[in-house]
């Protein structure tokens, strides 16, 4: 009894063999909470998938898919000096590390190891990585670290997203010849640039990023289900949970499985760009603030009030008396965020 990701495994895996096959140079993305599935069930798709490297988010993530997975493994975060743990990779054949600093590059080459390094280029992101005026400078000695090429980490939005990336990744060349390692490019988009960039014939080895299109671009292939826990019936004006608020109306108290330690209630920032999508968030940001704030739990066909925010694993909901309350034990549909969700349960179909 808790929170179910459900997931028709033959669409998902086929889903996946799509973008795969659609994708040269696929360099699967595992990291974060794993897309909602975790870190090894990612992995193991991932070598099903015949792929040769994966990319983990940071330097702990690396033991949660080693086991499962036999090829190299991109660390995406930036090395920096005095990173314990980084340090200890730099000592594994199977890991890549990212540079982003020039100053990295040379304290790298000071220690005397081996590592496979991605050199990171500076985009219109402005996070991390070397400006291109001074991708020259810090790579014309590399010492004795093995070179496997360029990341250039774009932007999702931009009219000038593809002149912007062919413009760093010649400039990138240049300096010294590597594969381009590209996240945020839409495929055909990569394609065209590793043929202008190198020709028909002799294209510029590309390695492709995907996260979020490879596992959760079918949404069809799951369904997240939630267990309802208890419900009593609630008079208006009684008190209720744990701030002792007054019930608003005469209805139901239904406490669900799930709660913020799931994900459910954390809320990041707001990408709201066009005026529709701001009131939107301006009028949910008022109810949230009179204490009104619509739960991802849906019963009897609608969303449900929240009685007050979620505690850690389970919530309590609102419903009205005219409606007929689940039953202790029912599975009602919750909507997750996978990206930001911890479930308890993944059921194969």
């Amino acid at each position: 009894m808790g929170v179910t990701l459900r997931l028709d495994l033959d669409r998902w895996r086929e889903h996946m063999r799509v973008v795969a096959d659609a994708t040269p140079g696929l360099v699967p993305v595992i990291k974060g909470n794993g897309y909602g599935y975790g870190h090894r069930r990612l992995a193991r798709e991932s070598a099903l998938l015949g792929t040769d490297t994966i990319a983990v988010g940071i330097p702990s993530e690396v033991a949660l898919v080693r086991e499962e997975f036999d090829g190299l493994i991109l660390v995406l975060q930036p090395w920096r000096p005095g990173d314990k743990l980084a340090d200890e990779l730099l000592d594994d054949d199977r890991v890549i590390t990212v540079v982003s600093r020039a100053e990295d590059l040379q304290a790298l080459i000071r220690m005397g190891k081996r590592p496979r390094v991605l050199v990171e280029i500076l985009t219109a992101m402005r996070r991390h990585g070397i400006p291109a005026n001074e991708l020259a400078r810090a790579v014309a000695d590399l010492g004795e670290l093995r070179f496997e090429g360029w990341t250039i980490h774009l932007p999702i939005g931009g009219d000038d997203r593809y002149a912007g990336a062919v413009r760093l990744a010649r400039t990138a060349l240049d300096a010294r010849f590597g594969p381009l390692w590209l996240s945020h490019l839409p495929t055909e988009e990569a394609i065209g640039l590793s043929r202008q960039l190198g020709g028909t014939e002799t294209p510029v080895p590309i390695r492709i990023r995907i996260g979020t299109r490879l596992w959760l671009g079918d949404e069809g292939s799951r369904t997240t289900v939630a267990t309802v826990l208890d419900v009593h019936p609630v008079r208006r004006g009684e008190r209720i949970g744990y701030r002792q608020r007054q019930s608003p109306l005469d209805g139901w108290i239904v406490v669900m499985a799930g709660g913020t330690s799931h994900g459910i209630g954390m809320e990041a920032p707001t990408p709201a760009a066009s005026v529709r999508q701001r009131a939107v968030s301006m009028a949910t940001g008022s109810l949230a603030a009179a204490g009104l704030a619509l739960s991802p739990y849906t019963i009897g066909g609608k969303k449900r009030w929240f009685c007050e925010p979620p505690h850690m694993q389970a919530s309590m909901i609102y419903l009205p008396r005219s409606q007929t309350p689940p039953q202790i034990g029912e599975e009602v549909p919750v909507e997750l965020r996978l990206t930001t969700a911890l479930v308890d349960t993944v059921d194969e179909v």
